[in-house]
This record gives C-alpha cells, structure tokens and sequence, in this order.
C-alpha cells in the first residue's frame, strides 16, 4: 500500500467561526489572522493506492462554482487536484473509489464538474464509485437550514444521477467489497449527522484522516469547537473520547484543513491531551 497527500486548493475562513466561543486572543497564537480575521485553511486530500485500486478521501471545492461564490473563501496557492495527481504519476480516471467523509462543499465540491458543453454536470472521476452512507445521504439531500448553505445540490445529486453512488453499512470496517484493502470508519454526529473519519493501518502505524472531527492543530483542546458545528456538545465528547484514544495509541492524525501541519500525533499532559510531534506527508509515507 502507498498514500500520498493530494493538495486540492487552499482557501481562508473566518477564524472566529472556525473556533466559536474561544477568543481571538487565544486562537490567534497557534493560527494567526489577516487584516481581514481570516485564517489559512487547506483543503488536502489522501490518495491511498492498494494493488488495483486507487482510492481518493475527499475532493475538495472543485473550480465549477462562480467568481462570487469564491470570492468568498479568499483562494490562494496554485495546488489543483489534476497537478497533486500528475505529481504522482496519476490522473483522475484512474481513480476507483472515491470516499467522501461528508458532503459539505469543501470536501465533495471536487467530485462533479461541468459537462463538456457546461449545459450540465458529469462526475469529475468517471470510472470510480463515489462512497457515503445511507445516513448522511437522507441529511444532504433533505438539509437543515443551518447546513442548507454547505449542502450543494450541484455537488451531490449528479453522483446518484450518474449511478456511481454507493453507501457504506453502519457500522462498516471495509468499504470496499472483495478488496484485501479494509479500514475502520468512526462516525461521528458533531460537526453534521454520520461524518465518517477513516482510519487505516499503514507499515506499523495507524493513520487517522481527522476531516471536520479535528479541523487543524490549533483545535486540539476541547472548548475549540468549530462554529459551524451543528451539536457542539456532542463534538467535546467525540473530540474527547477520540483525542484519549489516539494519545494512547500513538495515532498519527492527517490533517485536511491545516496549511500548516500535515501530520501530528498527540499525548497526554496535566491540562489534557495536547500536541507531541508534527510531521510532514513525506516523513510518514516515505
């Protein structure tokens, strides 16, 4: 088995929302604001290449929505999808599997573009299937009007339409059928109703793609709830039962959202679990 980290886009948000009720005096010192009080955000996906399969978590924003709707995130960088995969020496139509942890804009946006003659959309990765779960799908599809603004139909609706839609059971440990290549899929209902956080054993460590569940290193004290989750309540209990787990075992979290830090493990100290080490994609894959 191989990984490699697919940078997808860099973008910004505003760093009030991305840590709720914690003050910007507090947040600030591990993810600094512009003028503007936005912070850096990436959106990085993993590549996982086991034998024939080629399996992508997450995709991104994508490039088919408009200059205003962009114009919102402050893009920045020139990272795509097609470049992490050429890099690589990969192109989206060798992908097989596409598994989406939720289907918020900024993690499946990347999935569906624009048809030839941009009079539709098409599937972005034409010969994979596009992995949710039956749960979240049922959440998407009938939003609340807290998420309604997250959950573009764009984004969703042709993956169904295309018939390259597939669900995971829950709970799941391999989502892939008549595959040797098996991970554990935890869910959690903080951040939007059954996000699925993969994790996966690569050599002698467990890997863990934290999505929305840990948004970047600076979140990793419990109060630092992101202000768009819809249970914030819910989240300190995952964050909190997780974050024990993973000092215990030594888990080495992949951050999507931090532009900053890649990889990070975790350890228990007297104000809780706090950061240990910080890697990069290379030091862990290579």
């Amino acid at each position: 088995m191989n990984l490699y980290p697919i940078e997808t886009g860099n973008f910004k948000l505003d760093g009030g929302a991305m840590f709720g009720v914690v003050p910007k005096t507090i947040w600030q010192k591990t993810n600094p604001a512009d003028a503007n009080n936005l912070i850096d955000i990436a959106a990085r996906s993993l590549l996982i290449e086991d034998g024939n399969r080629l399996i992508l978590i997450d995709t991104g924003m994508g490039d088919k929505q408009s200059d205003k709707f962009f114009g919102y995130y402050s893009l920045w960088g020139n990272h795509s999808i097609d470049a992490s995969l050429k890099k690589y020496g990969f192109h989206r139509d060798d992908i097989t599997d596409v598994f989406l942890t939720h289907l918020h804009f900024d993690h499946t946006g990347g999935s569906i573009q624009w048809n030839k003659d941009r009079t539709g959309y098409e599937p972005a990765f034409k010969n994979a299937h596009f992995w949710s779960n039956k749960d979240h799908w049922l959440w998407a599809t009938q939003p609340n009007r807290r998420e309604k603004a997250s959950f573009l139909k764009e984004n969703i609706i042709p993956m169904e339409e295309s018939g390259q839609l597939k669900f995971t059971g829950l709970p799941k440990t391999d989502i892939l059928e008549n595959s040797e290549l098996g991970f554990d899929i935890l869910f959690v209902d903080g951040h939007t109703d059954k996000q699925m956080i993969p994790q996966l054993k690569y050599k002698d460590k467990t890997i863990v793609f934290m999505a929305d569940l840990l948004p970047t290193a600076g979140h990793i004290p419990l109060p630092y709830v992101v202000g768009y989750d819809t249970r914030p309540l819910i989240t300190l209990d995952e964050k909190e039962k997780f974050l024990n787990t993973a000092a215990d075992n030594n888990y080495y979290l992949f951050l999507e959202h931090d532009a900053h830090n890649e990889i990070i493990t975790v350890q228990h100290t007297e104000k809780g679990v706090r950061l240990k080490d910080t890697y990069t994609c290379n030091d862990i894959f290579n």
